[in-house]
């Protein structure tokens, strides 16, 4: 078989019976898209930045009231102590106003506590580096080296975090000089 001259081979692409869009009119409509996509653009801008102003104001008032809750529980301990100092003022009886004194100092520590503020324990535990402030050894007989024997400042926690370490007196082992001078070593021996 021949092939006739108006006949298409099969495997030609057709033309759409659809309208022709020149390249004036593909740049028309992108351009069109580009102005959509810019305006969504600067909107989602303009939100995010409305969306960083609110987060900021939020943080800031967050930090400027955080303390609020400790504030209102230590406002009434400081009524109790302008009415103490009010009262020994005018009565002379120390007795009433040290129990006075000691029952504001058990408030104010139940109100720390409440707040997650709690004293460490020191005189007796082993010295930490993490806790605790070593502002001198001493040496000391019948007690274990690097045992804190005194307290001369109480160290707190907050939350389990460390805000203040506790200053104290920590226990040396004695020297072999101090072991056999100390009368304490001659009246122990002697029992």
């Amino acid at each position: 078989m021949e092939e006739q001259p108006n006949e298409k081979p099969k495997n030609e692409p057709t033309q759409s019976a659809g309208p022709v869009s020149t390249d004036s009119e593909q740049l028309a409509l992108a351009l069109v898209e580009v102005e959509k996509y810019k305006d969504l653009l600067l909107r989602k801008a303009a939100e995010f930045e409305n969306f960083r102003r609110r987060s900021e104001n939020e943080t800031t008032a967050i930090i400027r009231f955080a303390n609020e809750d400790l504030i209102s529980a230590i406002l009434p301990i400081v009524d109790d102590f302008e009415r103490s100092l009010k009262h020994g003022q005018e009565s002379k009886d120390f007795d009433a106003l040290y129990r006075g004194i000691e029952l504001i100092y058990q408030k104010m520590t139940k109100a720390l506590e409440s707040q997650g503020v709690k004293a460490l324990e020191t005189v007796g535990k082993e010295f930490s580096v993490e806790f605790h402030d070593a502002l001198m050894q001493m040496p000391r007989t019948g007690v274990a080296p690097h045992t804190i024997i005194e307290e001369l400042e109480k160290g707190y926690t907050l939350r389990e975090k460390v805000i203040r370490h506790a200053k104290v007196i920590v226990a040396s082992a004695p020297t072999a000089e101090e072991q056999t001078a100390s009368p304490q070593n001659a009246t122990e021996e002697a029992k």
